[in-house]
C-alpha cells in the first residue's frame, strides 16, 4: 500500500471517528423533537464504523492503521 493510501486511511477513520463522537454530542444535547432524527444520525455512524472496522479485519488490516483501534461504537457512541 502507497503512503497516500495509508495517510487516506489514517485521515478517514480518525475524522469519521470525530464526526460520530459530535453526531453523540448532538444527540445527548438535542430536545425531543431533534433527538429522532439525531438518533438515526448517530445509528448511521455506527453502521459505518462497524462496516470499517469488519472490512479492515477482511482485508488484515490492523486497526491502529485507521485510527480505530481504540474505539468500539456500540460502547462510545451509544452509552
Amino acid at each position: 500500500m502507497s503512503d497516500t493510501h495509508r495517510f487516506y486511511l489514517r485521515d478517514l477513520g480518525f475524522l469519521i471517528k470525530e464526526r460520530a463522537l459530535e453526531a453523540k454530542n448532538e444527540y445527548q444535547n438535542s430536545d425531543a423533537e431533534g433527538k429522532e432524527f439525531r438518533e438515526g444520525y448517530l445509528a448511521a455512524y455506527t453502521s459505518i464504523i462497524n462496516t470499517m472496522l469488519n472490512q479492515a479485519v477482511s482485508f488484515d488490516i490492523d486497526e491502529k492503521d485507521i485510527c480505530l483501534n481504540d474505539f468500539n461504537p456500540e460502547n462510545d457512541l451509544w452509552n
